[in-house]
This record gives C-alpha cells, structure tokens and sequence, in this order.
C-alpha cells in the first residue's frame, strides 16, 4: 500500500532521532542507490548565515520568470512541510512528497542494513534532489542547511553560481567560536569552475577566509558592491531601491534585505538567458513566509522566525523605524539559543511580552524567557500552549499597536 503524506512526513521527523551528523559519506550512499539524481541537475547554491531564504527565493522567482522550471529547496518549514521542495514557487504535491520519500525510505532500509544511516536532513535533501529530476526541472535552487562544507547539499557538482550571504556567529558548538571558523566552513561550498557571489557589506574576517578559499579552488569570487545602492522609499511592506541604473521594488522588510537583493543581482547577471527585466520581476514577485512577514490583519502582526543575535539587530531596526508607539511581542525560542542576547535586543522596543512554548524538546520555558527579561520595564504574561498564548497576545495588543510574533520557526509553525 502507497505510503500517505502523513505517514511520510511522520517517517521524516522520525529520521530527526538521529541527529546532526556531519559529513557527505552518508548522503553520498544514499543518492548511489537512487541513481545519483543530483549529477543530471544544474544548480545555484546558497550558503551564509542570514539571509539564504530571502536569496534562495528571490534566485528561484528570477528563473522562473526567465522560463526555467525551477526547484527550490530551503529550511525550515513555517506552515507547511511542503513548503521545503518547490517547483515553480509551488509547494511540492503532498502525494508526490509522499511518493518520493517512499522511495528514499525504501533505499534508507538497505542502506541500514550496511550500518549506514542517514540523518532526517539528508533524506529530505535526498527527496528534493529526486523530485528535482523527475521533474525534469532546469535549475534547482538550493539553500544550506548547515555550515556549507559538510552540509548535505554540497554533494552536488559545481553549480553554475553560488552565493554567500552575511556570515556570523551561528552553531558555534558544530561550525566553531569565530566568524573566520564559520566562514571556512561555509566556503567549503566552493567549487573550481564554479562563480561566487558575495557583497561588500560581508564582514571583513568572513571575507578575507572567502577570498582565500576561492584562489583555492580556482573558483572566481565577486564581490558586490553595496555603496550604489540608494533606498528610495520604504514601509513596513515593501523596500524600493535603485541600483546599477534600475530601480527595484522588493516587498521585503528592512534594509539587510537591500544587501541580500544586491548580491542576488549580481549572481543573476552569471545566469544564462536572465535579462535585468526578468531580474526586477523576480525580486518584485518574492514573497517570504515568517521572516519578517507583516500581515494586515487586527491586530496588525509581524511574523518573524530568526533567532540568532544579527536576526535580533535586523528585527529591531524595522521596529524602531516602521512600529507604532505599543508592540505586544508574542515569544517562542529553542533554549540552544542565545535568548538572553535576543531578548534583550527585540523586547526594549515592546510594553508587553507573552512567553511560550513550541512543540519541540529543545525549546525554552516560558518561565526561563521571563526571567531572562526580569532587569527590563516590561509587562509579561506566560502561557504553555502557543495558542493560548497567541489568544493572549492578541487581548494586550492595543487597537492601534502591533503584535509582534517571533524567536523561532517552530513557533510560527505551531501558531499558522
């Protein structure tokens, strides 16, 4: 009998067990049973440590609209397990996630036999790779997961272009302490043959490690230039730029995403057949899903799954500039986090906060959140179930404030 889409997403988060292991041997074994798919695909590939969903999906948008069917693979999901393989922008079928993950499982089961077990990770990226080529898609587009060198998507051959966004202290406990350590982590993306694009707001340390990496392994390195870019206008809904002589509208929040959109540009310019129109609208047709998602609703909220220390500064710069005078921050983190950091960076800007509780193992208590808070002039509430919790939220928001959901995915995930 044909496994289900629950049955297959179950079989999925089941593999979660297993944990993060490091490494390409396991995915290497598991694409040789299903026939090596990856090997008859071309690619773009993003890495860094913000910013690879934004990119990822402004690169897919820009393809599309050049012609090419385009699969995009990123992580994690907010609404939608689906939302992880994308062909054309459209959530891949739950039958035909179904389908495919049951071939995966099946080739798992003889690989377990030989004592190799693939992560939950690894099959999903496997999965992708699968659809992909069914497919017959023309580009897959394809976020990291994790670091970049040992990350399971870097089993593919050189991709056309790959791009490096911001690069920061993220998974210091498996990428290492230093921005130089996590960015020869990440570089380990680079491919001889292969073109990488960067930006010249990408920190300096990071950099320098990039440029090293790339004489390497004879992979060509541009650097984009962020200094041209001149904001036009902004909201809370939507960033309007000129750059290179064109003006862009991007219905992103936030100026961080100015730097994403420049270095999306330029790597769009190594793309075969991809013209400056069908760049512009590639960027004007992005949409994002719980990062940074403002939506119009009463009360008005914004949805926002970061979580590291940089998320926080971005975060905090859009309400200092787009919030009203009353923000109702609605928190959720995993407690591997830096909560303290992001804590203390995000709710200085809100009068109220209510803690909770994802449905994961590794969040944080409600309790512990609050606490954390304690030195700051804020009103807070605690609820262990995120629904609740939301209901909560959203009798403190005032008629004229907003309500601010944030600090990890798993939360927007529980609530939308």
């Amino acid at each position: 009998m044909a496994m289900t889409y629950r049955e297959a997403v179950d079989y999925i988060h089941s593999l979660l067990a297993f944990g993060v292991k490091p490494g390409l041997s396991r995915i290497s074994a598991l694409l040789e049973r299903l026939g090596n798919p990856q090997n008859d695909l071309r690619f773009v590939h993003v890495a860094g440590t913000n910013g690879k969903g934004s990119t990822s999906t402004m690169l897919s948008e820009i393809l599309k609209d050049a012609g090419y069917k385009t699969g995009l693979f990123t992580s994690p999901y907010v609404f939608s397990f689906c939302e992880r393989i994308q062909m054309n922008n459209q959530n891949i079928p739950q039958e035909h996630l179904a389908a495919v993950i049951e071939r995966v499982k099946a080739a798992i089961e003889v690989l377990n036999r030989q004592n190799i077990v693939p992560t939950e990770f690894e099959a999903i990226t496997a999965a992708a790779l699968l659809y992909f080529k069914e497919q017959q898609c023309d580009y897959a587009v394809l976020e990291v997961g994790l670091g970049g060198r040992y990350d399971s998507t870097n089993i593919i051959p050189a991709p056309d272009v790959c791009v490096m966004t911001s690069i920061s202290l993220d998974h210091t406990k498996i990428l290492g302490d230093t921005v130089e350590q996590i960015a020869a982590e990440k570089a380990g993306i680079l491919k001889n043959g292969s073109i990488c694009v960067t930006t010249s707001a990408q920190d300096p340390k990071a950099l320098a490690v990039l440029q090293k990496t790339a004489a390497q392994t004879h992979c060509k390195l541009t650097v984009a230039p962020l200094q041209p870019a001149e904001i036009l206008s902004e909201s809370i809904s939507e960033t309007v730029f000129a750059y290179g002589g064109e003006t862009y509208r991007l219905p992103l929040i936030g100026r961080h995403q100015v730097e994403n959109a420049v270095g999306v540009i330029e790597a769009a310019k190594y793309l075969p057949r991809v013209t400056a129109e069908n760049i512009k609208n590639g960027i004007q047709n992005t949409k994002i899903r719980g990062r940074m998602e403002y939506r119009n609703t009463t009360p008005p909220m914004l949805l926002d799954g970061g979580h590291n220390p940089e998320c926080a500064a971005a975060l905090a710069a859009v309400l200092r500039q787009f919030a009203p005078e009353t923000v109702t921050a609605l928190v959720g983190m995993m407690a591997d986090k830096d909560c303290e950091a992001y804590l203390h960076t995000v709710l200085p800007l809100c009068k109220t906060a209510v803690f909770t509780k994802p449905r994961n193992p590794r969040a944080a208590s409600p309790e512990t959140l609050r606490q954390t808070v304690s030195d700051l002039p804020l009103q807070t509430f605690t609820a262990e179930n995120p629904k609740e919790a939301l209901r909560l939220a959203r009798e403190q928001t005032q008629a004229d404030g907003l309500l601010l959901v944030c600090g990890s995915f798993y939360l927007l995930s529980d609530l939308f």
